[in-house]
């Protein structure tokens, strides 16, 4: 590498001296005097710098590992960015995944009580667990459906569903607009595939073709000696619209939790409901409902029947319920006879009335301390097992003690009604029936805390400020009453009659927007999955060419878009439909013989004799023909087979 060095410099015009350090060493007198003393270490280091970026280049031209060169790659930029967050987000992948956490984020809601479902179990929980409530609160547990993370999920799906929709609608509109595919020149390699020989012409046999497969609803395309058809674009239709039924349930469902409403109402017999937000014992509803948007209508109770098992081991289990209700929709309009039953509402308008729960409600009357009436009518007492043995509370606001002092009284107590008798010891009722009711109730009196703004039940009694009245012996004052008995109150304070029941029933009016788009969405879904995984796309392709016989020779193939077993068979159907106009020639010329052999009169029986006579010398000649000719062969045999065994004998030995 010197010599190449030394040639290199002499070439260029270098300073023979720089390249070849012999040359240095021999150096005149003088150039080493003209180098200052201080001038001569940083020649040497500049040196052995210079050297060892020789070597350094030296070994990497002879080393194979990758340089440390960056590639120039642009930058993909914002809008690159959003483009690969917008394909990632409607691909199938994302989408499946989104319906995945869509269904996990729906547990909570189904495991934690909801504020809009029932706010009174959701106060129970937070007491119960003090310690998870708090978390809960900022997770949005108590609000699933409401919150923002499902939100978030719920939006994402509906866009991702969107942007794959429309591009593939785009495409499967310009695979309906095309042609179907032109036929392959090497059809015997489809997997179903099957051929014949005709005398058929070959412009006939594909004008058939193309007929037999328009028939069988195939569009059909002919294009040289080839017809080419398609069939399944339902199977594409039906995914399409399985994708777009779930968009029209996520509007739906939208629709229906923002501008609903749902609200309950108790209604004793005899009583009515108008719809309107003041009547509601409970009401609640969407984030963008309006008042105005409930229907104007109204109905009352007129009659409540309900039957139970009497006896064996479903006794007590509700038969029917059913509730005679009179309504009328709009303002002045007519009022109608109707009837609610479970399952059955009642549908007025956009709205549906349900019939969710019934019970009794004892008609009690008050009198105060100077006789006065202070309360009079039904009272409607909860549930609190499946024999209807219920609690309620009774306040009275407008009472006056025996002195004219104004006070407030409170009852509260229990209500069966099938009572078992003394002897049974338990005040819980026998049977849901009312056969023997019985009434059992306390007293109080004070300040029943109406005056503070607070909201209260109407069916709890707060007795913080309240004292119960005692008998003369100190004890309690609770008394069991039957209809038509009195309950005396103490010091002249007045009386509580038991005065007899009636029935209540329990209602829902729901307002629900979208329930028909959710119905028409879910058939729509189900309608599009059972197309696109019951439909197969396939293709058939038919071809008639001239042979070189005269003869056209027929080829059918089919192909489909996934393994089908079915194809095979429907490609065999259609070859032969396809046979009728364009028979194979082997069974064309059968045809003809048979027909000549129809036509030819039949023989009579001398020349049936004489045939046959004809046929016997014939076959003796032919047979005698046949000896001569075999013992002729074998004549010459021996000969052969003397040749053959004078080579060797069976012991291998030369005969």
């Amino acid at each position: 590498m010197r010599t190449t060095d030394t040639e290199t410099g002499a070439g260029t015009g270098a300073d023979p001296k720089a390249a070849d350090p012999k040359a240095d060493a021999a150096a005149p007198d003088n150039a080493a005097d003209s180098a200052s003393p201080d001038s001569a270490p940083a020649d040497a280091a500049s040196d052995e710098a210079r050297l060892t970026r020789e070597a350094e280049s030296q070994l990497s031209s002879l080393s194979t590992a990758p340089g440390e060169e960056r590639l120039n790659v642009p930058s993909i930029g914002l809008v690159g960015w959003l483009r690969w967050f917008w394909r990632q987000l409607t691909s199938m992948r994302v989408a499946l995944i989104l319906l995945f956490l869509l269904s996990l984020a729906a547990i909570p809601g189904s495991v934690v009580p909801q504020k809009a479902v029932d706010s009174v179990k959701v106060e129970e929980f937070q007491k119960k667990h003090d310690v998870l409530s708090p978390v809960y609160e900022k997770l949005q547990l108590f609000d699933v459906y409401t919150s923002v993370w499902f939100s978030a999920i719920y939006i994402l799906l509906f866009v991702s569903l969107a942007g794959c929709i429309v591009p593939r609608t785009w495409q499967f509109v310009g695979q309906l607009r095309s042609r179907p595919p032109r036929a392959p020149r090497r059809l015997e390699r489809m997997p179903a595939y099957t051929t014949w020989r005709t005398e058929t012409d070959p412009d006939e046999v594909l004008g058939r073709a193309g007929r037999l497969l328009g028939r069988r609803r195939f569009r059909v395309d002919r294009e040289g000696d080839a017809v080419a058809s398609e069939k399944g674009y339902l199977r594409e239709a039906g995914n399409l619209l399985f994708h777009i039924a779930l968009i029209v349930l996520l509007l739906a469902f939208a629709a229906g939790q923002l501008w609903k409403s749902d609200g309950g109402k108790l209604i004793i017999k005899g009583d009515g409901f108008s719809n309107t937000l003041t009547q509601y014992d409970d009401f609640k509803s969407g984030s963008l409902f309006d008042p105005d948007d409930l229907d104007s209508f109204g109905f009352s109770l007129r009659d409540f029947h309900a039957s139970y098992e009497e006896s064996g081991p479903q006794k007590g289990t509700a038969r029917d319920f059913r509730a005679g209700v009179s309504y009328w929709q709009g303002p002045g309009g007519k009022e109608k006879q109707g009837s609610i039953e479970v399952n059955h509402p009642l549908e007025v308008g956009d709205s549906k009335v349900f019939l969710n729960g019934n019970g009794y409600a004892p008609v009690i009357s008050v009198k105060d301390g100077k006789g006065r009436t202070a309360y009079r009518g039904p009272v409607a007492f909860l549930p609190q097992d499946g024999n209807l043995t219920s609690s309620g509370v009774l306040k009275v606001t407008d009472y006056r003690d025996a002195k004219g002092r104004k006070d407030q009284l409170g009852f509260q107590g229990f209500f069966v009604p099938t009572f078992g008798g003394s002897g049974a010891g338990t005040m819980f009722s026998q049977s849901p029936s009312l056969k023997y009711p019985v009434l059992f109730l306390t007293a109080y009196h004070g300040d029943l805390g109406l005056d503070y703004g607070a909201a209260q039940s109407v069916y709890q009694l707060d007795t913080k400020r309240m004292k119960q009245f005692k008998k003369d012996d100190g004890s309690p004052l609770a008394k069991k009453i039957l209809p038509g008995e009195t309950m005396e109150l103490p010091d002249g304070g007045g009386e509580l009659k038991f005065e007899g029941v009636r029935q209540w029933a329990q209602f829902q009016i729901v307002h629900q927007v979208g329930e028909g788009w959710a119905l028409g969405g879910a058939l729509a879904a189900i309608g599009g999955l059972a197309g696109s995984l019951f439909i197969q796309r396939r293709r058939v392709w038919v071809r008639a060419v001239a042979g070189p016989d005269g003869l056209t020779v027929v080829e059918m193939a089919g192909l489909g878009r996934s393994e089908s077993a079915r194809l095979p068979e429907e490609l065999g159907d259609l070859a032969y439909a396809l046979q009728d106009g364009a028979p194979p020639a082997e069974d064309a010329d059968q045809q003809d013989a048979h027909q000549d052999d129809a036509d030819r009169p039949p023989p009579a029986d001398a020349a049936d004799a004489d045939s046959k006579a004809d046929a016997a010398d014939a076959d003796a000649k032919a047979d005698a023909a046949d000896a001569d000719a075999h013992s002729d062969a074998h004549a010459d045999e021996p000969a052969d087979n003397d040749e053959e065994s004078a080579e060797t004998s069976p012991r291998g030995e030369r005969q």
